[in-house]
């Protein structure tokens, strides 16, 4: 699992769209073959130069498009002019999902223990759960270089990734599955993969007292996170 955008960055980029004017821009200039100048854009929708260009910096201000100098005269050297600021498609990419999904991690994890489990014959199931508890470990290592590993970082990093962790008594549950319809139709590979995921996380934020265990239950995630003294 990788660090990704915060929820708040996404809305933003997403909003931006949402005005007529910037939205036209923008669909101009993914649709062209090569960078386009603040001129081509104003001309292709007809708008002045520099209302186009305040509406084309919005886009790159929200990583919706990024900005790439070159020469149009295809010139060199001495007098050849100076580069022009040109707008392309960014390479960012926006996933917004309500509730919030991770289609994308777990794709990521099914592929390469496949990959895998074909180059060396292990089981794939086992070669996807030990995979989501390195990534669960990468994770939590990496938010404990950075804060505390508690159980506070614990809440805070699980609602990051869209798990929406309530706090019930000494409990953690999940009021959401990142992996909900994967989940639904592969059950016991994809809560088995969860299960992992959230163990490795709590082994990489090095959190004591606290255990991840299958235990479904109606309109929760699989997993809940327990007292690890605790029999159930």
């Amino acid at each position: 699992m990788t660090e990704d955008k915060s929820w708040e960055t996404k809305i933003s980029a997403f909003a931006a769209l949402d005005e007529p004017t910037r939205r036209r821009l923008y669909d101009y200039v993914i649709c062209q073959s090569a960078p386009v100048s603040r001129d081509d854009a104003a001309a292709a929708v007809q708008l002045p130069r520099n209302t186009a260009a305040f509406h084309l910096e919005r886009l790159v201000d929200e990583g919706l498009l990024s900005v790439v100098y070159e020469r149009r005269t295809g010139r060199t050297g001495p007098g050849s002019g100076r580069p022009s600021k040109l707008y392309q498609r960014s390479q960012q990419q926006f996933d917004l999902s309500l509730p919030e999904r991770r289609y994308e991690l777990a794709g990521r994890l099914f592929a390469a223990s496949i990959e895998e489990a074909t180059n060396t014959g292990e089981s794939p199931r086992a070669v996807l759960e030990r995979r989501a508890a390195e990534v669960g470990r990468e994770l939590g290592t990496a938010v404990r270089e950075a804060t505390p590993g508690d159980r506070a970082a614990v809440v805070k990093t699980l609602a990051r990734y869209g798990f929406e962790p309530r706090t019930i008594d000494d409990e953690i549950l999940l009021g959401n599955c990142p992996f909900h319809r994967l989940a639904q139709q592969h059950t016991d590979l994809v809560c088995g993969m969860n299960l992992c995921l959230l163990g490795g996380l709590l082994d990489g934020l090095a959190v004591s007292g606290l255990s991840a265990r299958l235990e479904p239950s109606p309109d929760l995630c699989c997993v809940r996170l327990q007292p690890a003294d605790e029999q159930r």
